[in-house]
């Protein structure tokens, strides 16, 4: 069972990822039970595993965690794999350089303290919620995808996404280029 009281201690950041290939599910401080049951499956682990990764962190934020979980575990365990399911995690940005892999909801505070991080970021796969109205999500997610930044899906496309990385875990990306705000010097020709 789901220990909902314990705290998610950050693991050990690796920089250049080769120390060890984990995975880190987000869904940031809401709840977005679609997206954490279509990764916390047997199917997810064992493709997770067969790309070199040896362990997935689940954040599940105000959401549930499956019912399966105990079967999970057991799951990774006989694979030597790791799987830590937690409510919140306080040093995102710990787990962040600890991962290979980010899968994340839309939101855009997780999508782009993830690709702030450069060339370092992790790989990102970006879940966008069906459900909301006025599907905002989508559009940043196509847009960042567009640019070459991600990769995105729908939560029934996880596990196709996943299986699609390449033999290494990882897809062809271009690194996120923050724009130059000009707010500044367009209020200055305004007003003076």
């Amino acid at each position: 069972a789901l220990d909902r009281e314990s705290k998610a201690m950050p693991p050990t950041a690796r920089g250049d990822h080769t120390a060890s290939a984990r995975a880190l599910v987000t869904v940031g401080t809401t709840s977005f039970d679609d997206l954490v049951h279509a990764v916390c499956t047997e199917d997810v682990i064992r493709a997770l595993k067969r790309k070199g990764y040896d362990g997935l962190h689940v954040q599940i934020g105000r959401g549930s965690a499956p019912s399966s979980v105990d079967k999970l575990r057991a799951l990774a365990r006989a694979l030597s794999f790791s799987l830590e399911i937690y409510d919140y995690i306080d040093d995102f940005d710990a787990f962040l350089r600890a991962s290979k892999l980010v899968i994340s909801h839309a939101g855009a505070g997780s999508v782009f303290e993830t690709l702030r991080h450069g060339e370092r970021a992790p790989f990102l796969l970006v879940v966008v919620n069906e459900r909301l109205m006025d599907n905002h999500q989508r559009e940043l997610a196509e847009e960042l995808a567009d640019r070459g930044c991600l990769r995105w899906c729908v939560p029934s496309k996880v596990l196709a996404e996943i299986c699609a990385l390449g033999a290494d875990g990882t897809y062809q990306r271009r690194t996120y280029e923050r724009g130059t705000c000009r707010l500044s010097e367009h209020l200055d020709e305004l007003l003076f």
